[in-house]
């Protein structure tokens, strides 16, 4: 492949969700518009079902189903420190009041409202908020109560999902009726089957596909590789027109450069480029490494843009790590936290390619935390992002937790880090969806998305990982209900590996 770029090709040996009980098939309805099949105002869409049921245990035989939080209560947390994420600060021994998944009043002596539940901090235990994965694959209810039990309540969907999850699953998460983030949804679109998504060939077909993603419940078009340039900026134009901003990929015969230019919202990997911009579109560079003086050409413009770009250090770190050794992804499986990943993914992460790459990433993964660190230190907005769960070694939830420590070690400050998955992707969503009700920060008005833990996190980011309990739109699931979460989900998996 060109400049060794590094893509998901979704063929047959690709993850494909479960059937999950009484949600119904989540199943993957791949749509291809060809150019000979479009009429001037609607499309005939070509629907082709990929379909892997399993025999699996239902969610309501494993009691996971009864763990839907229930309706959303008046909460106070009492005597907590506040990390409110709008500034780098940490506010002592404050209440918190939350009311219909709202959070209402914050302050150092709020009354308590007759009826509500009371979860009192003891002056040593701090509230921060929600964790948000902007750039995820996930397409089970299993994999959002994973999520979950990690303390990530907002994601996005970065493409691929299941008519299922979207139709049945999303709606349900994002009414609090499933243990669960909040889900925001991509529409991924190319213009050749090379990489296995929907294939537009014309302008007026995307501005029909802009529509279609409307009236479907999506928040944003991403873009792939081999768009051709009228359609992509059809794709900005009706975008724009309708709310549903475009995000995603370099597009090889544009460049992230013009394309930023053009109004695209976001770039889904920091290594995006080194595919158009630090090295010549689809050029057969190898593993080369760019120069280090090209890095502030690349910044400026990005920062002009004011688009946002998803820090995924952890996930080229995971990719680098197995690039030619072969072995690694068989460790990867041994991992205590693979026990969370759906057993098709399991399987296909055996036959993710990397292992069997020439050359090293080693040297191109120092220079991208290099970039990274001088887009943070430039005012650049970064988003956290793993691209889990179908690159080998990346669990959801747990890989977020690691790409944060990856940020924080290639130079940027806890605050920084910590609003690559709060206060920025909060920005980002209220800049696309005005009109949503916003969230990332503790403040007055915004969702009630929020994580207790027995430190703070602008001190230590590792007490996230263990939290003692997690709200999302004001539902309230403490430690035990989380461990729950996670031994009913690898319960089931393993009903299916060994069934008994």
């Amino acid at each position: 492949m060109p400049n060794n770029r590094i893509a998901l090709v979704y063929q047959g040996s690709a993850p494909v969700p479960f059937a999950s009980g009484s949600e119904g098939p989540e199943t993957d309805f791949r749509l291809c518009v060809h150019r000979s099949r479009a009429c001037p105002v609607l499309m005939k869409l070509a629907v082709v079902v990929i379909s892997s049921v399993a025999s699996v245990v239902s969610l309501e035989q494993n009691g996971l189903a009864q763990m839907q939080p229930p309706v959303p209560s008046t909460t106070m947390f009492e005597h907590v420190n506040v990390v409110p994420m709008d500034t780098e600060r940490a506010m002592r021994n404050q209440n918190v009041l939350v009311e219909n998944g709202t959070i209402t009043a914050i302050g150092p002596s709020l009354d308590v409202p007759a009826g509500a539940s009371v979860i009192d901090g003891h002056g040593t235990e701090y509230l921060s908020p929600g964790l948000a994965d902007m750039h995820v694959h996930s397409t089970t209810s299993r994999d959002m109560a994973v999520l979950l039990a990690n303390g990530v309540t907002t994601v996005l969907n970065m493409g691929g999902a299941t008519t299922g999850f979207v139709d049945r699953v999303v709606p349900k998460l994002n009414r609090g009726e499933l243990p669960g983030p909040h889900v925001y949804l991509s529409l991924k679109v190319d213009g050749t089957p090379e990489y296995g998504e929907w294939v537009i060939a014309t302008p007026e077909q995307a501005r029909a596909v802009v529509g279609i993603a409307k009236t479907n419940g999506y928040d944003f078009i991403k873009v792939y590789n081999n768009l051709a340039p009228d359609v992509f900026q059809a794709f900005i134009d009706e975008g724009r027109k309708e709310s549903i901003p475009v995000v995603g990929h370099g597009v090889t015969r544009i460049g992230i450069e013009r394309q930023l230019a053009a109004g695209q919202l976001m770039v889904a990997h920091a290594e995006e480029y080194f595919y158009t911009v630090f090295f010549p579109p689809d050029a057969d560079v190898g593993t080369q490494v760019p120069q280090m003086n090209q890095i502030a050409a690349a910044v400026g413009f990005t920062k002009r843009s004011g688009a946002y770009v998803t820090a995924d250090l952890n996930t080229y770190a995971t990719i680098a790590a197995q690039w030619g050794k072969p072995g690694t992804v068989k460790a990867f499986l041994a991992m205590p936290t693979a026990q969370y990943v759906d057993p098709d993914t399991r399987i296909a992460w055996l036959h993710g390619g990397y292992d069997e790459r020439k050359g090293s990433l080693q040297p191109r993964l120092q220079f991208l935390k290099i970039f990274v660190k001088a887009l943070s230190d430039a005012g650049v907005p970064l988003i956290a992002g793993t691209d889990s769960p179908p690159i080998p070694g990346l669990v959801p939830g747990f890989s977020l937790h690691q790409d944060l420590h990856a940020l924080e070690a290639a130079g940027l400050s806890r605050f920084q880090v910590l609003s690559s998955a709060t206060r920025t992707p909060g920005e980002m969503i209220a800049k696309a969806k005005p009109t949503a009700q916003r969230f990332g920060t503790i403040t007055v008005g915004e969702r009630a998305d929020l994580i207790l833990s027995t430190g703070n996190p602008l001190e230590d980011l590792s007490t996230l990982e263990h939290p003692l309990g997690v709200m999302v739109l004001g539902h309230w699931h403490d430690d035990k209900d989380l461990k729950k979460l996670l031994d009913g989900v690898a319960a089931e998996y393993r009903s299916v590996i060994d069934p008994q």
